[in-house]
């Protein structure tokens, strides 16, 4: 029987290609984000390709009662999960934290830890009662290991992540299920201009002076943890730039 996997974020970023690099390796796909249009276009293009089968899961991850329900609500084929990537995640400015927006706190942590949790505590009994060899990759960042200006909020959501990380392998330890805590560094994806609430400009200059990560790339990596042999975890696995050395240090070259 195929395997199936389970992917968070899907519609774009690291989400979408991590669905494209599975489809290559003929996985089947349980595709989750909230813009069903941006998952039929990735359904239609993944089936342009490779013959799999995919689900299509429209969900706001940090609503936990729609996460249970619709997850739990699979036919019992599609319950058979043996990886599950949590890539949904944000940031939303870049204000020091004593200027935000209330709502922009409830935003970053509503996604990137909560909906973490929801979905994680959703899959991983199923995993478990399937008696799988699971895999769960959670997309953290080299934001969770340093803080840095106008980035606070976000920064202790990954850092949240890395420790929900760490929790999750302790709690699974007598089990198959490994974790792997994925963080990159600069990546080029359209969560800048989520950050900037649009701003293309904004966007455009993070990257400006340096050839960042690509979600490529990332994908590649994550398929990597899970594809190696059931004996070997990769617990925790940071990736950058080659012109980037820690989540702060960064050289750009401009002209």
């Amino acid at each position: 029987m195929k395997k199936i996997v389970l992917i968070t974020g899907a519609s774009s970023g690291i989400g979408r290609a991590t669905a494209l690099r599975y489809a290559e390796k003929s996985y089947d796909l349980i595709l989750v984000a909230r813009r069903m249009d941006k998952l039929e276009e990735l359904k239609n293009e993944i089936l342009g390709f490779k013959n799999i089968e995919i689900k299509l899961l429209q969900m706001d991850i940090s609503d936990s009662e729609e996460v249970k329900n619709k997850i739990n609500s699979l036919e019992d084929r599609w319950k058979q999960i043996d990886i599950l990537v949590n890539s949904a995640g944000l940031a939303l400015g870049m204000d020091k934290i004593h200027e935000s927006e209330y709502s922009s706190f409830d935003n970053v942590i509503d996604v990137n830890i909560k909906g973490l949790l929801y979905v994680s505590k959703t899959v991983i009994p199923l995993m478990l009662e399937a008696k799988l060899d699971g895999h769960v990759v959670n997309l953290g960042s080299t934001a969770g290991r340093v803080a840095y200006s106008g980035g606070g909020v976000y920064c202790a959501s990954k850092a949240a992540v890395k420790t929900l990380s760490d929790a999750m392998r302790i709690d699974l330890i007598d089990t198959p299920i490994r974790v792997t805590n994925i963080e990159p560094g600069m990546v080029e994806t359209p969560f800048s201009n989520v950050r900037f609430r649009g701003d293309d400009k904004k966007a455009e200059n993070v990257y400006k002076g340096i050839e960042a990560l690509t979600s490529e790339d990332v994908a590649e990596v994550i398929v990597y943890t899970t594809s190696l042999p059931q004996n070997i975890q990769v617990c925790e696995l940071m990736l950058t730039p080659n012109k980037q050395a820690t989540g702060r240090d960064i050289y750009k070259q401009m002209d």
